[in-house]
């Protein structure tokens, strides 16, 4: 039945977007998964939070972009490497996961840590100002 009316509201025009991770084509991961990740080395990390939340505390080496800015997508099109892996995170999920969703349509490839750095610091990790 979701599937019916997806192809239904698709063919009127009306965009779908379910948050579904599997559905947009990213992983979500755990903190200690997302750890491992950027000891590679090999991605972009990228806050989606709020300049003000950045500055609070953000993850070392993390480029900011606020995904409720109204020109998130135009800016990370134009600004973001589209040859690497996006590591992204905010706050407690939610807002990576809507930014994931925005930068897979775009065209990158996209890792986001399921809890946010909330998760991250409950895990004990460390943050850096």
């Amino acid at each position: 039945m979701k599937k019916i009316i997806t192809l239904i509201l698709m063919a009127l025009g009306i965009g779908v977007q379910t948050g579904n991770a599997q559905d947009l084509k990213f992983k979500s991961i755990s903190p200690d998964q997302f750890e491992v990740l950027l000891t590679k080395g090999e991605v972009f990390l990228l806050d989606v939070r709020t300049a003000e939340e950045y500055a609070e505390g953000h993850l070392k080496g993390a480029h900011n972009l606020d995904v409720k800015k109204a020109d998130f997508e135009q800016k990370a099109v134009a600004t973001l490497p589209k040859d690497k892996t996006l590591a992204i995170y905010c706050r407690s999920g939610a807002r990576s996961t809507t930014a994931a969703g925005l930068l897979v349509k775009n065209g990158f490839t996209v890792i986001e840590m399921a809890t946010g750095i909330n998760g991250w610091k409950a895990a004990g990790k460390p943050t850096e100002k």
